[in-house]
């Protein structure tokens, strides 16, 4: 209910948070699955301490038992066939992770290590036959494994990884090898200590013909010795995540049988005959890590959570926590009563619940494309495109996250026996595994310029520059539903250049159109620099490197206006009552504090005036006083395990 006595002037009635109600909001359909993680994660609270109790070896048996111990729980193999032991459920298994992640977060990359990478290859590229021999002693974590793609010389550029799988038909066999340190496997979790067998990218070479890189199930250790062949070298201490032992590894001429390929996409006869169903190298090559997207989507969910677990904490402090006498003569203020804290923590714990609706849509479009069974190339290539920019906005919003919310906790907030020093380690990371951030947003810009086209797979950066320079700007902008919406929205306001000056800072409709905007400009100023760098004479890749931070500028656009949308819609959705207006209020204060935090931008392009820009300033103030209320119990509803929060010095 409202609380009445809070009504202002203008008839605005202050909201209450009914925390219960808006967890079960949040949990949505899989509820039951993250309370199964969540009583699991309080089961293992003593994790949280280990990694400080104990040494680096003791800490790895730790969580490896901890891993294993989930397994058993059902907890980890919810993605899996039911045949196999699973829960036939790819949404199921994404809601379990994000949970996951308010633990200890060795725990969580193991868990994704051991059940996401190598499991989910092994069931994505792998055929029956794999799965027959592997799945049912993977899922149960009898069998553990890793997956070897990264090298030191490559990391995001995987289509040129140095390892080399030459077929051998008399023998029937594959022979792997590093070439070269440079072509050394490297950062591999579970390969320095767990993992028995790796899922192994090679280039493969067939009757002295390069087919691209493909997958091979390779035994790394026998007997908790390396195999035949390999050598395994530990990475050693990181600057996070102890608990989990990654490794190097080297293989010199490794033989495995013919069956070792996973074969889904392609196969080699045993007369060393290659077939594939995709007769474009590109286009298979992509198309074989599309099938492991799932491991972008489920790190953008964990990082959500951690920012949970960040804001939780500082909130709650904030709200307890008081320094000076700033409106009383005899007590000091509450920190969370001051603007400026409300201004650090606040926006920050909008911006949370955005990226978690935003999160909610692709994790539904994922369990669609995946258990839709008909193949929709179109519909796997955005959604590729969605997990990628989400992944870089989501995990680069954690690490800011949880900085602020350290800086905003003090001394305390250093201490090592609050959570705030392992969240911090643990979770840096994210930003560069699943693929740099940088890297992502370019994916997500070639996808925007070139809308999926057929050659999408093909396209390099020089050619993508090529197939943008031939096309007509007007028809790029034709392809973008940007551009339809903004002229729909135009339509609705009288002059064509007042109408992001005439509506409501708090409508909806003028918010989404003001990042719809910023998205459509950026796409088209792109392609213009793109154009005029060609027609100048410029080489391609050169004309690429120069408009590079302009790419990255439009990725970013588009991802927000798409968390935006999906954060609109959600709260379109909603019934009457207080539970809107109060998401409505992190809604408001999302897409304000968004648009304020670009106001240059805005500004420079003739979207926003000075006197517009200050409205939006004092529109966001009055946003964090309206949501300061609201703010524990808001951070209630993410429903974290008290244990989790762990922080003594400043919780109590």
């Amino acid at each position: 209910m409202a609380t009445e006595d809070t009504a202002s002037p203008t008839g605005y009635v202050q909201p209450t948070v009914d925390v219960e109600a808006l967890a079960a909001l949040l949990d949505g359909e899989y509820a039951p699955v993250r309370d199964l993680v969540r009583t699991n994660l309080t089961a293992y609270a003593d994790i949280l301490e280990d990694a400080e109790r104990l040494g680096m070896d003791a800490f790895r048996e730790r969580v490896r038992d901890v891993v294993v111990e989930l397994a058993a729980t059902g907890q980890t193999g919810m993605g899996f066939p039911k045949a196999y032991g699973g829960g036939g459920d790819v949404g199921a298994s994404i809601a379990a992770f994000e949970t996951l992640a308010f633990g200890d977060l060795s725990v969580l990359v193991k868990t994704g290590v051991q059940f996401g990478l190598f499991g989910g290859a092994i069931l994505h590229l792998g055929t029956e036959r794999h799965h027959e021999v592997y799945l049912p002693r993977l899922v149960t974590g009898e069998l553990m494994g890793c997956f070897a793609m990264t090298e030191t010389g490559h990391g995001s550029d995987v289509q040129s990884i140095g390892t080399v799988a030459r077929y051998d038909a008399e023998s029937q066999s594959f022979v792997l090898t590093t070439p070269d340190d440079q072509a050394r496997k490297d950062y591999i979790g579970n390969a320095a200590r767990h993992a028995e067998l790796a899922v192994v990218f090679a280039q493969l070479e067939v009757g002295g013909e390069q087919q691209g890189v493909h997958a091979f199930v390779v035994p790394v250790r026998s007997g908790g010795q390396p195999a035949p062949g390999v050598r395994i070298e530990d990475d050693g201490r990181k600057m996070g995540l102890n608990g989990v032992d990654n490794g190097r590894l080297w293989f010199d001429g490794v033989r495995v049988p013919r069956e070792a390929l996973l074969d889904r996409f392609a196969e080699v006869t045993p007369d060393g005959v290659y077939r594939s169903p995709i007769e474009n190298p590109g286009r298979r090559f992509f198309t074989m890590l599309g099938t492991l997207v799932q491991g972008r989507v489920s790190v953008a969910g964990a990082a959500v959570s951690t920012s949970k677990v960040a804001l939780a904490i500082a909130v709650k402090y904030a709200d307890r926590r008081r320094q000076f006498t700033a409106a009383s003569d005899t007590e000091e203020q509450l920190l969370l009563d001051y603007g400026v804290h409300q201004r650090r923590l606040l926006p920050l714990l909008a911006r949370t619940y955005a990226l978690h609706f935003a999160q909610d849509a692709v994790r539904t479009r994922l369990h669609e494309v995946f258990s839709g069974g008909a193949e929709d190339e179109l519909a796997r290539r955005e959604l590729e495109s969605r997990a990628a920019g989400l992944k870089a906005l989501a995990t680069w919003h954690a690490t800011r996250t949880i900085q602020e919310c350290r800086e905003a906790c003090g001394g305390a907030g250093y201490l090592g026996v609050n959570r705030f020093a392992a969240l911090k380690a643990d979770s840096d990371v994210f930003t560069t595994f699943e693929g740099d951030n940088h890297v992502l947003l370019q994916l997500v810009a070639k996808g925007l310029l070139t809308h999926y086209a057929s050659e999408f797979e093909d396209l390099d950066q020089r050619g993508m520059v090529r197939y943008v320079t031939g096309l007509a700007i007007e028809t790029l902008l034709e392809r973008t539903s940007a551009h339809k919406l903004l002229e729909r929205v135009r339509d609705l306001l009288p002059g064509e250049d007042k109408w992001d000056q005439e509506a409501g800072l708090l409508d909806s409709e003028y918010q989404l159109a003001m990042l719809r905007f910023r998205e459509e400009h950026m796409l088209a100023g792109v392609a213009r620099r793109l154009k005029r760098g060609v027609d100048q004479g410029a080489h391609p890749g050169n004309v690429f490197s120069q408009v590079q931070d302009h790419v990255i500028a439009v990725a970013g656009a588009h991802v927000e206006r798409l968390v935006l949308e999906a954060f609109v819609e959600r709260v379109r959705q909603l019934p009457d009552g207080d539970e809107k207006v109060a998401l409505g209020l992190l809604l408001d204060l999302f897409a304000l504090s968004t648009i304020e935090n670009d106001r240059a931008w805005f500004m420079e392009h003739g979207r926003l005036s000075g006197q517009r820009s200050k409205a939006i300033r004092r529109e966001v103030n009055d946003l964090c006083r309206k949501v300061r209320p609201l703010a524990s119990g808001l951070v209630d509803a993410w429903n974290i395990p008290p244990e989790m929060l762990r922080s003594p010095d400043l919780l109590g």
